[in-house]
């Protein structure tokens, strides 16, 4: 679906509490915690060096945190690390390499305040509701607090050659329930009390970008 007024492409429909459930039963394998560390620690480098500019220190809350990758990195910066993620197993195995992390949404916590830095690296588009995900960021933040946010561009070249090929892999994903633009993305931020500071091409995936977004 596309919204005739912003441009917004979402799916019709989400997925129930069932079938999240299923969803999240499993774990890919490169996704858990430590998997490739060493290759993606190079990429994660380059994010949390960016995002120290505008944050140097503090407790930093990665949302999603797949295989931790820029939790550690960003313990490397000085940064207490936290992790939050749907999948128990993600959880469990993450408290077992020493970093506190939780399974539970985002919108459930009330440490209002407690964090310097949220990312939400390639997550937003997973939400059925992500305007909900980034109130939830702007009060858990500090008051100069900053998030990270990355997802699939789909008003790019790169996007629009994928699919002239008819070879875009982001169709197929079952799990993204909304494609977002740079202008759309910088507007939702803005809408819910967030000031986009930095853009870049992200690297962790195919035609992706990355936004550093403070807290106002």
């Amino acid at each position: 679906m596309r919204c005739a007024a912003c441009g917004h492409v979402f799916t019709d429909g989400y997925f129930s509490d069932e079938v999240c459930a299923e969803v999240f039963s499993s774990t890919n394998p490169n996704q858990g915690p430590g998997a490739s560390f060493e290759q993606n620690r190079y990429t994660s480098a380059r994010i949390v060096e960016r995002v120290a500019r505008y944050v140097p220190e503090g407790r930093w809350l990665d949302v999603g945190f797949g295989n931790g990758s820029l939790l550690f990195t960003a313990q490397e910066w000085g940064f207490e690390p936290e992790g939050l993620d749907l999948r128990p197993s993600t959880a469990e195995g993450m408290r077992q390499l020493g970093v506190e992390a939780r399974c539970a949404d985002l919108t459930t916590l009330e440490e209002s305040g407690r964090y310097s830095v949220i990312s939400m690296a390639d997550v937003l588009e997973h939400m059925p509701y992500p305007g909900k995900g980034l109130a939830a960021a702007h009060r858990l933040l500090r008051e100069d607090g900053v998030i990270f946010a990355s997802m699939p561009h789909y008003d790019c070249a790169a996007w629009r050659l994928l699919d002239a090929g008819n070879v875009n892999p982001y169709w197929g994903e079952l799990e993204h329930f909304h494609n977002f633009s740079r202008q759309r993305l910088c507007d939702f931020l803005d809408q819910h009390g967030f000031k986009p500071l930095n853009y870049s091409v992200s690297e962790r995936y195919r035609v992706c970008m990355e936004v550093i977004a403070r807290r106002v």
